[in-house]
């Protein structure tokens, strides 16, 4: 009996150090836990690592050093667009039309929540190409633009050369199943968001129907950030 009072008496006197004892150690292992584990790193996609249909048969086996090509193009303000507008920004870029009305309206309120999100972030930008140049006129882009509320500048909606369109669709974003030369196929694009960094270089593709992928791209967009201060 007197050992347990001991005992008790013991604790009570070094209770205030067992606590700071506790609480330091969960500190220390925080930080160790933290040193130790790996930081996530995006991926830097190549044509040889995406699916085949998405990719123009040119540039399929390559396997390092891909970058996005120069563009030149036309946005909804009637001004030209090109890759230096682009120069050291995170963009996220799509392929659409103004006439779809089944995956591109979707696509379109999710852009336009990555927009809204960061609009005050000066690091990222957006890109969205026509599909189909010959329909999707400066007019009729400025008056989609407007319909949803795009901020003309964080967004910019192009049109321009067909060719040049799905050859950047193909060779370069890896985000299309059609060259675009009128056949049985022309004008499938997919659902993909594509996730660019300030190298040109492909870090990210994302479901733009999906909110789960829309959260993770936001994410994605965070961790090029992180990178880019390292």
């Amino acid at each position: 009996m007197a050992s347990n009072v001991r005992m008790l008496q013991f604790f009570s006197k070094y209770k205030f150090f067992a606590i700071v004892l506790f609480v330091l150690s969960a500190i220390i292992i925080s930080i160790i836990y933290s040193i130790l584990k790996p930081n996530r790193v995006l991926p830097v996609y190549e044509p040889s690592m995406v699916n085949t249909d998405l990719v123009d048969s040119t540039v399929q086996y390559v396997r390092k050093y891909h970058k996005i090509a120069d563009f030149s193009l036309m946005n909804q303000n009637g001004k030209i667009i090109t890759h230096k507008d682009y120069e050291n920004k995170i963009y996220v870029a799509d392929f659409f039309f103004t006439t779809c009305q089944t995956i591109c309206p979707i696509m379109t309120d999710h852009m336009k929540e990555i927009q809204n999100r960061l609009q005050q972030d000066n690091e990222v930008l957006l890109l969205s190409h026509s599909v189909t140049p010959k329909i999707d006129s400066v007019a009729r882009l400025k008056k989609y633009a407007i319909s949803k509320g795009v901020d003309d500048t964080k967004w910019n909606l192009v049109t321009g050369d067909k060719k040049h369109i799905y050859d950047l669709a193909r060779k370069s974003y890896l985000a299309a199943k059609s060259d675009g030369d009128g056949g049985k196929y022309d004008m499938v694009h997919t659902e993909n968001f594509v996730l660019v960094d300030k190298k040109k270089r492909i870090r990210g593709f994302y479901d733009g129907t999906n909110p789960e992928d829309i959260d993770r791209l936001l994410e994605d967009i965070d961790l090029l950030k992180l990178e880019n201060k390292e």
